[in-house]
């Protein structure tokens, strides 16, 4: 028994010994207030009080029973008559308080210095606690020395702080994260699960599919053999007939050979003209599978992709003295005022103006303007390259793979051309539509802005090489989600980070969103100020690391920026811009903007 022990007697009674003077005696014994009332028979069972977890408390010297006394810095127990002679030990000091206030003294540090001295000052400077001998010390010369008790109860009162913030406020909000990702983990699965739904589905589709396509060939196969037999058969029974008559021929002239008859030889009609004409030679080729290279990645691409999982964490911040944490993403703080950090002047005259630019480096760029020639820049205007495009044509735009190689749209010649290794190959050919602006996806298929030869339909075309992939044409009711006059007003294109495609419709005056999948996201008419010198004409299109949006405003000679969910958030209109035309991010999320009518490139810095 936990506190107490048990005793037992021979006459069936049970005595509890609870404390050692208190006993409660179950069967025929009574209560007693103490031991020495109570008197079990010579055969009960006793334990030794010094072996017992409730034995009395003893004098430390002597053992006595009787410790009335205490001292708080030996922390032992005393009887009046050791007393004395603890207080005589002098390897420590002692501070002998009655038993009942033992625990009141406080207890200060030893010194490390001087070890039989206590420590009841402390050195703010060093942050050390020092005794009365240190203060003469040179290593304290000069320092504040307060008394170590209000260090005690300066540092006692943080640490009640401290411990009503932990109680109060952090540990409820640690356990409301908690609360957070169980129930993510709850959303984790869910997701889990209706995504392996779909996919798989997705992927019966697409066994269908295929195995359809196997049907079909084989039944085509199967048609093109029946035909093929019956053709075969045809022949089979005229040259059977020609046999046979043949054969008929034969008997007939071996008979008239043998005949006398003048008659039946001068009747005899000839045939041989007939059966030299052989019948037609059927071809003995047969139809052959004509299997094409598996191409796993495309396989792959084509039939989808997971959205990208946001790995970057969110920073919790603490509001001191609140009960709650307000989640901030880690995004990157806009400047107070944006402001053009670097000014390029290009080559490009009045009659071959800039209406392109595509960053490769924190230090090059491509570019194209009113000319056949694409020049390549550095940030010092230095010329490092150029070439004529294939045609001769001048190019509609250009663009960067993340590889580093060039692709710029060919209008007139209806092409889509990349550069590699100085040698100019084209990569899509059209036919009935001619390919206007294009850029570079983060999975390197090609999104191509292309207009109809009657000028009247305007659509986005993803190619993966030289194979088209998808078309993105029309919202869900069916009306076109682009104007049709791409060849005569520029509709740049951009992949933003969430894999949303974004149009700048400058003839609906617009910026069109749609996902991935081409579903209409939103869309962007631009925001009414009182310093409007017109109406919104969105050109050039970009986003940067953070998602948002920016175009630029042609007439307003601003720049705009939303964010993902097409949200306004500012305007750059402090950079002093002339007719900002195309748009393009750097590494370090500098933006880099082509002015129409000056030729100028303009770098500049928005984010803190």
């Amino acid at each position: 028994m936990a506190g107490g022990s048990w005793d037992s007697c021979q006459k069936g009674t049970l005595i509890v010994r609870i404390a050692p003077t208190t006993v409660f005696k179950i069967g025929h014994c009574s209560f007693e207030d103490h031991l020495s009332v109570l008197k079990p028979p010579s055969s009960c069972l006793k334990m030794d009080p010094r072996l017992c977890a409730q034995d009395v408390l003893r004098c430390h010297l002597c053992e006595n029973p009787a410790t009335p006394m205490h001292c708080d810095i030996c922390h032992i127990h005393l009887c009046k008559a050791c007393v004395g002679e603890h207080l005589l030990d002098e390897t420590s000091e002692h501070k002998v308080v009655p038993f009942k206030s033992r625990g009141s003294t406080f207890k200060y540090p030893l010194c490390l210095k001087h070890s039989s001295k206590q420590c009841e000052l402390h050195c703010e400077q060093c942050c050390i606690p020092i005794c009365a001998l240190c203060v003469s010390f040179k290593d304290h010369k000069g320092h504040e020395i307060v008394d170590i008790m209000k260090t005690l109860d300066n540092k006692k009162e943080a640490l009640h702080r401290e411990l009503q913030e932990l109680e109060k406020s952090i540990y409820p909000k640690y356990q409301e994260i908690a609360s957070t990702i169980l129930v993510q983990k709850a959303n984790l699965n869910k997701n889990s699960h209706d995504l392996t739904t779909t996919i798989s589905k997705h992927g019966e589709d697409l066994h269908r599919t295929i195995d359809n396509a196997i049907r079909k060939l084989i039944s085509d196969m199967d048609k093109m053999a029946t035909a093929q037999l019956a053709v075969l058969k045809n022949q089979e029974e005229e040259i059977k007939c020609g046999i046979s008559e043949i054969k008929q021929s034969i008997r007939e002239l071996k008979k008239l050979l043998n005949s006398d008859d003048a008659s039946l030889v001068a009747a005899y009609k000839s045939r041989i003209a007939k059966f030299r004409k052989l019948p037609p030679k059927l071809p003995d080729s047969l139809p052959k599978f004509i299997p094409l290279k598996i191409d796993v990645e495309q396989i792959i691409r084509h039939f989808g992709s997971l959205s990208e999982l946001p790995i970057k964490t969110e920073e919790r911040v603490y509001i001191i003295g609140s009960s709650r944490a307000v989640s901030f993403p880690t995004e990157k703080p806009f400047v107070d005022e944006p402001r053009i950090i670097q000014t390029i002047n290009t080559n490009y005259g009045d009659t071959t103006k800039l209406p392109s630019i595509s960053c490769i480096s924190f230090e090059n760029l491509w570019t194209c303007g009113g000319d056949n020639i694409i020049r390549l820049y550095n940030m010092n205007e230095l010329l490092l390259n150029s070439f004529k495009t294939k045609s001769g044509n001048i190019p509609v735009d250009i663009a960067v793979t993340r590889s580093g190689e060039l692709v710029y749209t060919d209008f007139n010649d209806r092409t889509v051309n990349i550069v590699k290794n100085a040698q100019i190959q084209t990569v899509v050919k059209l036919r009935g539509w001619k390919p206007c602006h294009v850029c570079i996806t983060f999975f390197g298929d090609l999104l191509v802005v292309m207009v109809s030869d009657d000028h009247k339909k305007s659509k986005v075309v993803r190619y993966s090489g030289s194979i088209e992939r998808q078309t993105i044409q029309y919202n869900d009711k069916g009306q076109p989600l682009y104007s049709s006059d791409a060849s005569t007003y520029p509709k740049y294109i951009c992949e933003n980070k969430n894999l949303d495609i974004c149009v700048a419709d400058y003839s609906a005056q617009s910026v069109v969103v749609v996902n991935q999948a081409g579903k209409l996201q939103f869309t962007y008419v631009g925001i009414p100020s009182s310093s409007d010198k017109g109406p919104f004409y969105p050109v050039g299109i970009t986003s940067d690391s953070q998602s948002r949006i920016l175009t630029a405003d042609y007439e307003n000679r601003r720049i705009h920026i939303l964010d993902q969910g097409g949200s306004f958030l500012r305007y750059i209109d402090n950079c002093h811009l002339i007719c900002p035309w195309c748009l393009c991010m750097d590494p370090n999320d500098n933006l880099i903007v082509a002015e129409y009518r000056t030729n100028k490139i303009k770098k500049i810095q928005y984010y803190v």
